[in-house]
């Protein structure tokens, strides 16, 4: 059986972008077989490129988020510049930015501008705050995102509210980008017309929100942070095991406490005793539970309390570092990683999340320099040897 091509073969993006959103978003159409473009400053590029060195001397945001994109540096605020970005705009199927409120809209670079001149044009404006509301020009950094949509308030112990480790905001905002490209294209597809996408970081994190935003809509009590451990559940929380590691475990009902108690803790009398038998009873007494397991598992090292967990049925997982993340045995058993091009040599990078059995692999490009692609993108629009050394020159384009 002939295998199928990737899902996004023959779809070409341009993408003026910067730091994550736009380029997490974009990433993932260049996995599925996008043509992807990526227009950046010549002084410097994407400023997410200088943000550490810690991927061998390449930044590991920039990494993360850029592979398998051709760059194009060029001077937008020069009109040869932007001329250039137009013409290949001009043949694109879809148009990212994430520039800062209203740039878009001086260089005419915005959505509605854009698919008004080309109606098959998809065309996405990523913001922090939306197009308009008094937050619409205020600056959208992750973590400032994550404040104002609530997370931080939710995640954290009672005492302290800490952001999420990852860029929440700009991973959700990329995410829902990302869908919306595909919903438009499918539109497309049907009624020949794109059309404009516009996705903020507020109201893509403020959905994730769902489960506390609803707790206190409803019952007009947010959820208190609790950590690792759960509100209204226990035993739920990581406890230390005798080798220094943290096993996490989750006991959801009272049959399961009952095989915690028996083939666990060993002691089978706590499983009908009136202090511990109900989870109600358990998180009234939740010191006194968690006292009980940590002594249990404090006398295991991890890999024996995770076969014991297992063995009782118990929902359970190691609290792993970054560092085991990436020796995780489940990964490695089931080969979901693979190596990229870069200007420093190869890299290991995951494949992505989405799976399309009996297709192609996604198509995992190399990292591209800044400006590695600019020759190349300028005399696929026309231009001559000539007329390229001269904006080189200039400093039109790098």
């Amino acid at each position: 059986m002939d295998r199928l091509p990737l899902p996004l073969e023959g779809i070409t993006v341009v993408a003026v972008e910067q730091a994550v959103a736009a380029p997490f978003a974009t990433r993932q159409l260049a996995d599925l077989g996008a043509r992807v473009v990526k227009v950046e400053r010549v002084d410097g590029g994407d400023f997410a490129r200088g943000y550490d060195t810690a991927a061998q001397g390449l930044a590991s945001h920039f990494v993360w988020c850029n592979r398998g994109k051709e760059s194009l540096a060029v001077d937008l605020k020069d009109p040869r510049g932007l001329e250039v970005v137009r013409r290949l705009v001009a043949d694109a199927d879809v148009f990212v930015q994430n520039l800062a409120h209203g740039a878009a809209a001086r260089l005419g670079l915005d959505a509605a501008t854009l698919c008004a001149a080309h109606p098959r044009l998809v065309a996405v404006d990523i913001s922090g705050y939306g197009a308009s509301g008094p937050y619409a020009g205020k600056r959208a950094y992750d973590m400032l995102v994550q404040c104002e949509a609530g997370l931080v308030s939710v995640t954290g112990t009672p005492e302290q509210p800490v952001k999420a480790g990852i860029p929440a905001a700009d991973i959700a905002a990329g995410m829902y980008a990302f869908s919306g490209v595909l919903a438009a294209l499918v539109r497309r597809g049907t009624t020949g017309r794109g059309g404009p996408v516009e996705v903020s970081m507020l109201d893509a994190l403020a959905e994730w929100m769902g489960h506390p935003l609803h707790h206190a809509m409803h019952d007009g009590t947010p959820p208190v942070r609790t950590g690792l451990a759960h509100a209204v559940i226990a035993p739920y929380d990581a406890y230390p095991t005798a080798d220094g590691g943290r096993v996490l475990l989750s006991v959801q009902n009272d049959r399961e406490w009952r095989r915690l108690a028996q083939q666990v803790l060993g002691r089978p009398e706590l499983a009908d005793d009136p202090a511990f038998a109900t989870n109600p009873a358990r998180v009234e007494h939740r010191e006194r539970t968690d006292e009980l397991v940590a002594r249990a598992l404090g006398l295991l090292d991890a890999d024996e309390a995770v076969a014991r967990l297992e063995a009782a049925g118990i929902a359970c997982a190691r609290l792993r570092d970054v560092r085991e993340v990436a020796e995780h045995p489940q990964l490695a058993a089931r080969d979901r990683w693979r190596e990229v091009g870069s200007p420093v040599g190869p890299l290991r990078a995951l494949l992505p999340p989405i799976t399309l059995p009996g297709g192609d692999e996604a198509r995992m490009g190399a990292v591209p320099a800044l400006g590695e692609h600019t020759g190349s993108l300028l005399r696929a629009v026309g231009m001559t040897d000539d007329e390229i050394a001269a904006l080189r020159r200039e400093g039109v384009v790098a």
